[in-house]
C-alpha cells in the first residue's frame, strides 16, 4: 500500500519531468526531411491575416495601380544544411542572393511585408524632434502606439506580420522546422532566436527595434541613419555586443558621419576599432564595425548598395563575390567573441543639428 501511494504521488512529477524533456527535445532544432533541399516559399500578408489592412495615408497597400500584389512575403531554408536555430528577419526588399547565403550558413530567413512607407509624412516640424523618426520606426515594427504621426496597429506591424508568416510556414513546410521559432503557446515568436537585419532604412529600423526587444543580434548594412535623432543612445534590450555594421566609405551616410555616429551611440566601439575588410581577414579582430573601400567608380549610389550581394557588390573578373567572408562573419560570428574597446572618434560628428 505504501509503495502504491508513493507511486501515485510520484506520477505527477514523473509526468512533468517527461513533459519537460519532451519540450526540451522539441526545442532542439534538427531537420527530419526525407529529401533534404532548399525550400523557397511565399505568401501574401493580406491572406495570412484577415485583420491586416492597407494604409493609403502612407501609400502602403496590398496591390499596385495595376492590381499586381505588393504584399508578397518571402522565406527560404535549406534542410541539407545543419540548422543553427536562428531566424533572420530581413527588413528591406527581398534579396535572394543574400537569402541563399544565409541558408548556406544554416539560417532560416524571411522578409515580411509591414507598414513601413511613412517617409513622406514624418518629422515635418522645425526643429526636428529627437525621437520623431525613432518613434515611427518602433510603431511600424511593433504595432504599438509610440507616435502621433502615424496609426499603425498590431496586425500591420513587423512583429505580427513576421509571426503570422512563420506560423503559416510551420504548417506549410514542416520539413523546414519553422515551428522551432514559435513560442511554446504558439502565440508569438522566440525573439531570442531572431537575427534582425536590413539595409539602409531597414537597417535603421532593425537597430531601433533591438533597443526595444532583445534579439539574437542585429546586422545593419549601410546603416543605421537617423542622424538628427538620439534614440541610438537609449538603453538597449539587446546587449551592445550583438550589434554589427558594414558600410562602404563612399556611401553618403558614411561620408556624412551618420553611420559612425550611430555605431558609437549604440556602443559598438566598445568591441573593437573600425576595420577595413579589404585589408584584413576574418575574424577582423572580433570587431563589430566593418567598412570597405573597393573601387565603385566614385558612384555614391553604388557604394550604398555594395555591402550586400547584388549587382553593386564587389566581384572579381570571374564574377565571384569578394565579400563572402564578411557576410558570413556578420551573421554567424559568436557574439561573445569581442575585440578590445577603443575611444570614440572625435572626428565623427555626433551633434548634426548645428
Amino acid at each position: 500500500m505504501q509503495k502504491r501511494l508513493l507511486l501515485v504521488i510520484a506520477l505527477p512529477y514523473l509526468a512533468a519531468a517527461l513533459t519537460a524533456d519532451a519540450v526540451g527535445q522539441s526545442r532542439t532544432l534538427k531537420f527530419n526531411d526525407p529529401k533534404p533541399q532548399k525550400y523557397q516559399l511565399s505568401a501574401r500578408a493580406s491572406e495570412l491575416d484577415p485583420l491586416a489592412k492597407p494604409h493609403p495615408e502612407i501609400d502602403f497597400g496590398f496591390t499596385d495601380k495595376n492590381g499586381k500584389p505588393t504584399d508578397t512575403e518571402k522565406a527560404s531554408v535549406d534542410t541539407s544544411v545543419a540548422p543553427k536555430g536562428k531566424l533572420v528577419i530581413w527588413l528591406m526588399s527581398h534579396n535572394q542572393a543574400l537569402f541563399d547565403r544565409l541558408n548556406s550558413y544554416g539560417l532560416h530567413a524571411i522578409q515580411p511585408h509591414y507598414a513601413n512607407r511613412w517617409f513622406s509624412i514624418c518629422c515635418k516640424e522645425k526643429p526636428i524632434s529627437e525621437h520623431c523618426r525613432g518613434n515611427i520606426r518602433i510603431e511600424a515594427a511593433t504595432g504599438q502606439d509610440f507616435s502621433d504621426e502615424v496609426d499603425i496597429p498590431k496586425h500591420d506591424g513587423m512583429m505580427e506580420r513576421s509571426y503570422r508568416f512563420v506560423k503559416w510556414l510551420a504548417a506549410e513546410n514542416p520539413q523546414g522546422g519553422w515551428s522551432y521559432f514559435l513560442t511554446e503557446d504558439g502565440k508569438g515568436l522566440r525573439w531570442e532566436h531572431v537575427i534582425i537585419s536590413g539595409s539602409s532604412h531597414g537597417s535603421t529600423t532593425a537597430a531601433r527595434f533591438a533597443k526595444f526587444q532583445k534579439v539574437d543580434r542585429v546586422v545593419a548594412l549601410c546603416g543605421p541613419r537617423d542622424n538628427f535623432q538620439t534614440w541610438q543612445a537609449l538603453p538597449s534590450a539587446t546587449p551592445e555586443n550583438r550589434y554589427f555594421g558594414f558600410s562602404h566609405v563612399l556611401d553618403g551616410g558614411w561620408k556624412g558621419d551618420h553611420y559612425c555616429r550611430s555605431w558609437e551611440m549604440l556602443g559598438m566601439h566598445k568591441f573593437g576599432p573600425i576595420v577595413n575588410v579589404d585589408n584584413q581577414k576574418p575574424p577582423f579582430g572580433n570587431t563589430r564595425r566593418l567598412i570597405t573601400s573597393f573601387d565603385v567608380g566614385g558612384d555614391e549610389k553604388r557604394a550604398h548598395s555594395s555591402v550586400q550581394p547584388g549587382k553593386a557588390a564587389w566581384r572579381d573578373a570571374k564574377g565571384t563575390y569578394l565579400h563572402e567572408d564578411v557576410w558570413r562573419y556578420l551573421y554567424t560570428h559568436p557574439v561573445d567573441k569581442v575585440g578590445k574597446a577603443v575611444p570614440m572618434d572625435e572626428s565623427c560628428v555626433k551633434d548634426q543639428k548645428q
